[in-house]
């Protein structure tokens, strides 16, 4: 008997994903033919590493280390700058086309009116998607406190991003603070056409007990990995109890039943970042299969059957 196999495509803000799999920021983002090689990989949507206004070097090393139970990070938002990431992302889509697999730019700035400026230059090369990436935590030193931590500020970056550019926004959320669903219903009153929840959590501090100092250059970082996912489901499920736009659920995926998990809590697509250390682009390819074994094993045919299931229940 022939079987049909599994419909994994996805809209997200009117464009066609051929899964729901996106490479989420800051990882093999950095230039046009790492993102080729990940979507070659499997992944359904790739996010270019986040672009602020002028270059930035970004923190020391170490800055990335295994903890055990995920990832520890304070890389520290290192970019060429918007002018040499225009010219990145003109290459990548090029790329990119042939394959069916949109490519979402990160942008991210100190100042409102910086974000709307970079939105607006990187909106030059014609990204499918932008991501504004308000919540990163091991940076507040350099660049202050992070628009994600209040509804308020987030919503004045949405709106200035809103304004400044006609492609649609995806708007990345800490889970650093004490009411996730207020931001977020703040962002997409202000314009954002989609969510991604969450970044990383901390940030958190591990310590060589050898020498009796932190690890991490910065000392600090941000907590990515198995170790997070509950959190982020719990982020996801309550963030789509509460919005009408579509959420990318981000946190410690790393096989089919993880992914899984965020689509029966609501989310739309489902990023990928810490797994991509472990077992690296070909991880895309892994859990997208198993993600259609287990809908096969289930009788699910397309993700609409079982997208959001867990408020059902």
């Amino acid at each position: 008997m022939r079987t049909t196999s599994p419909d994994l495509r996805v809209d997200l803000c009117r464009v066609r994903l051929p899964n729901p799999l996106v490479l989420a920021s800051g990882i093999l983002g950095t230039s046009a033919q790492l993102l080729e090689r990940v979507a070659r990989c499997g992944a359904g949507a790739v996010t270019t590493k986040s672009c602020g206004p002028v270059p930035r070097t970004g923190h020391p090393n170490p800055t990335v280390i295994d903890w055990g139970h995920g990832l520890i990070n304070a890389v520290g938002l290192p970019n060429p700058g918007v002018e040499a990431e225009v010219e990145i992302i003109a290459v990548a889509r090029e790329l990119l086309a042939p394959l069916g697999v949109p490519l979402i730019a990160s942008i991210f700035a100190d100042t409102v009116a910086g974000f709307a400026a970079v939105a607006e230059r990187i909106s030059a090369a014609r990204p499918d998607l932008i991501e504004i990436n308000i919540s990163c935590p091991n940076v507040a030193a350099e660049l202050g406190r992070p628009f994600a931590l209040d509804a308020v500020s987030a919503a004045q970056v949405t709106a200035a991003v809103r304004a400044a550019t006609e492609l649609p926004i995806i708007v990345k959320l800490s889970p650093n603070v004490t009411d996730i669903v207020a931001i977020a219903r703040a962002v997409e009153g202000a314009g954002a056409d989609a969510i991604a929840a969450i970044n990383t959590l901390g940030p958190g501090m591990v310590i060589d007990v050898e020498s009796g100092r932190p690890i991490l250059a910065n000392r600090v970082g941000g907590v990515s990995g198995p170790a997070i996912r509950p959190i982020a489901v719990r982020c996801v499920y309550d963030i789509c109890t509460a919005v009408n736009v579509p959420v990318v659920g981000i946190g410690g995926v790393s096989c089919g039943r993880d992914a899984v998990e965020m689509l029966m809590a609501g989310a739309t697509a489902v990023g990928v970042g810490s797994a991509v250390y472990r077992g690296g682009p070909e991880v895309f390819g892994r859990i997208r299969d198993e993600l259609a074994e287990w809908m096969s094993a289930h009788g699910y045919t397309s993700l609409s059957d079982f997208r959001g299931i867990a408020h059902e229940r």
